[in-house]
């Protein structure tokens, strides 16, 4: 019994983890697929002034705060403060 609901939990997870990934490469796709856009839009509308660097760089650095969250990078990961006690409660602080 408790076999089968660890099995199922372990399978929430990961399909929770997959939508989460789904939804990173969502977001690329729609940033690859618009920043040509906003370009061509700027350089035919006021080729003086490059705006399009403020929604490239902006929207880049949105991509990489999803990939930072989404691949579960360790500094502020969501197991962050699990992690963090478990560290701190071997060192007896």
């Amino acid at each position: 019994m408790e076999s089968n609901y660890l099995e199922e939990q372990r399978f929430l997870k990961a399909k929770k983890k997959v939508k989460e990934i789904k939804g990173f490469y969502v977001h690329l796709a729609l940033y690859l697929l618009n920043i040509p856009l906003i370009i061509t839009v700027n350089l035919l509308t006021s080729p003086e002034f490059h705006w399009f660097w403020f929604s490239v760089l902006g929207w880049g650095v949105a991509i990489g705060i999803h990939a930072f969250i989404t691949f579960d990078n360790r500094l502020l990961g969501k197991d962050w403060e699990e992690n963090k006690i478990k560290e701190l409660m071997a060192k007896d602080v």
